[in-house]
């Protein structure tokens, strides 16, 4: 009985909150339009009241993670759900990531050439479609295989790469990726990096 009147507790606090935000009317330039999706994007990165408590605001617009580490300008969309033109090239790899972490990872790639060391990249965002795949060739990572429940996936979000490393860059990664914001944080995984902002 107490469980259902925490819950119940939880819902009110939820609506409370809803009730209480107001959405800003957006209006499109005369002659132009906007898609629905930058619509929604912008009116939930403008109503947000605050960042969370641990969370990171990285001093762009939208770049913001809420209090699960969304990333605030991408929530709307749902893990692997995210359109293209949402995501932010890494250079010209051919893959994407969420904006942060694509301008961020394009400085560690430099910083690591700099230091003569190569890294490649094999895996970025990743759409819910390719994570189902990802689970039925690999297994689930909670029962001994490698892919993470679909819609769970920090690839599904545009924060994690998986990188071609040999020993040298391992160990550069190793040393150097936190200045970067990117960590080591998946066991079995040493080619798993995912973009953690300060």
């Amino acid at each position: 009985m107490d469980g259902i009147l925490a819950i119940s507790q939880r819902i009110a606090q939820i609506e409370a909150t809803l009730g209480s935000l107001s959405v800003p009317r957006v209006q499109p330039a005369a002659g132009s339009a906007m898609a629905f999706s930058e619509v929604l994007a912008s009116a939930v990165a403008d109503t947000a009241p605050t960042v969370a408590a641990g969370t990171s605001n990285l001093g762009g617009s939208g770049f913001r993670v809420n209090a699960d580490g969304v990333p605030v300008d991408l929530a709307a969309y749902g893990n692997g759900r995210i359109p293209r033109e949402a995501l932010e090239p890494v250079g010209t790899t051919g893959h994407r990531l969420w904006a942060p972490a694509a301008q961020s990872f394009e400085k560690l790639l430099s910083a690591a050439a700099a230091d003569g060391v190569a890294i490649g990249v094999t895996d970025s965002y990743r759409s819910y479609d390719v994570q189902v795949d990802v689970v039925r060739r690999k297994g689930l990572y909670s029962q001994g295989g490698l892919g993470a429940k679909p819609g769970t996936s920090q690839h599904g979000w545009g924060m994690a790469v998986d990188l071609d490393l040999d020993a040298s860059a391992q160990a550069w990664m190793r040393t150097n990726a936190a200045r970067f914001g990117f960590v080591e944080d998946t066991p079995r995984e040493p080619w798993h990096w995912a973009f953690q902002p300060s």
